[in-house]
């Protein structure tokens, strides 16, 4: 979908964004996306580690309960 904007589609899209929000208030708008996909990196990360440490427990019960005690 976005793969079909060409530069000139970059800059009108950029102009129409500049007369929405004005340029004063273009650096604080940056400033919360940023602050926005920090936070998502964060969580995605988090969500990773917490799946992978999961994952790691799960497999080590696994095969402990596969083998059979030995007398």
């Amino acid at each position: 979908m976005l793969g079909n904007l060409s530069g000139w589609h970059l800059v009108i899209l950029l102009v129409v964004i500049l007369l929405l929000f004005g340029a004063p208030k273009l650096p604080g708008l940056a400033r919360s996306v940023g602050q926005s996909m920090r936070i998502f990196r964060s969580e995605v990360k988090t969500m990773k580690d917490e799946n992978s440490s999961e994952s790691s427990t799960d497999s080590s019960s696994d095969s402990s309960s596969d083998t059979p005690p030995k007398p």
